[in-house]
């Protein structure tokens, strides 16, 4: 891939946009013609949505692409805590329901999703608001899923974030490095990222103050045990189009991820990446654009 495109992530933050979701500024993109089908990208643990900067000026070619920085994460508000009563929290359902906000503000009722990681778990949840024809639902037209816990039963923690799902996990947010942090991306990246991508990455996760952040956005590994019926269920029972595409070296979702997504899914359709681990659209920007765009057949 050309990389010559890519925004770079000063690029990306000056070009973005922002509104207010309950109290708290939430960083946004969105380009590409206004008729053509919406297409929501949906991000990953720790990162943002400066993940998709290499599939983007590709994407908005098609698309109308609408991606955004969740609660927590990125250049987005990351407050170190709400009041008891508040309906917002770090929580899956808190991420959808900030998706949904947007795409009403946009006026748009109906798109395709293209996700990852954490994010492949907000898109779950969207689509089960989809098949269930639930108030204020946006009505999801496809699914494609990067490396991502789709099954609570088949998710490998790094200790990393076993640690922080622990009691200490306030401690251990505190004391992450970059050091720590690009020790991880080169175990679970099959593919070695760059220095600038992954100064980039770490960089977004100290934005404002998001370090101690880490440990309040873990959550999401006991969210997915609990709601693993609704959120499974939801890419059973749906209907519409879903691709996995799976670098099969990731040690958290990776063949072992697609084994089990070939157990529970009919008639899956997989494409499984050799020597690609847990960031394909990172590691192998062009191959994940490609098999994406043969999803939606507009690759030429």
């Amino acid at each position: 891939m050309n990389q010559s495109n890519a925004l770079s992530i000063k690029e990306w933050q000056s070009s973005g946009q922002s509104f207010d979701f309950e109290g708290h500024n939430i960083f946004y993109q969105v380009q590409g013609p206004k008729d053509a089908p919406a297409l929501l990208l949906i991000h990953g643990y720790p990162s943002a949505s400066w993940d998709w900067h290499l599939q983007w000026p590709t994407l908005i070619q098609h698309f109308q692409v609408i991606t955004l920085d969740m609660l927590g994460f990125g250049f987005s508000d990351k407050p170190a805590g709400f009041s008891k009563d508040s309906s917002v929290q770090y929580s899956i359902h808190t991420q959808a329901n900030i998706f949904t906000a947007l795409l009403q503000k946009l006026n748009i009722q109906k798109a395709h999703v293209l996700s990852h990681d954490y994010g492949d778990t907000v898109a779950q949840e969207l689509l089960a608001r989809s098949l269930h024809k639930e108030q204020c639902a946006i009505e999801i037209l496809s699914l494609c899923l990067l490396n991502g816990g789709l099954f609570p039963e088949t998710h490998k923690a790094l200790l990393l974030q076993k640690l922080l799902l622990s009691p200490i996990g306030p401690l251990v947010a505190r004391l992450a490095t970059y050091k720590k942090f690009k020790n991880n991306f080169a175990h679970i990246c099959a593919v070695p990222l760059s220095e600038n991508e992954l100064a980039t990455l770490w960089r977004l996760v100290e934005f404002n103050n998001g370090k101690p952040i880490l440990a309040k956005l873990i959550g999401y590994m006991n969210e997915r045990k609990q709601f693993r019926e609704r959120w499974v269920g939801a890419i059973q029972n749906s209907e519409i189009p879903v691709r996995l595409i799976d670098g099969l070296q990731d040690p958290i979702s990776g063949a072992h991820m697609v084994t089990r997504f070939r157990e529970l899914i009919n008639n899956p359709d997989v494409i499984e990446l050799e020597g690609v681990g847990h960031y394909p659209q990172l590691e192998v920007p062009q191959q994940v654009l490609n098999e994406f765009l043969d999803f939606h057949q507009l690759n030429k």
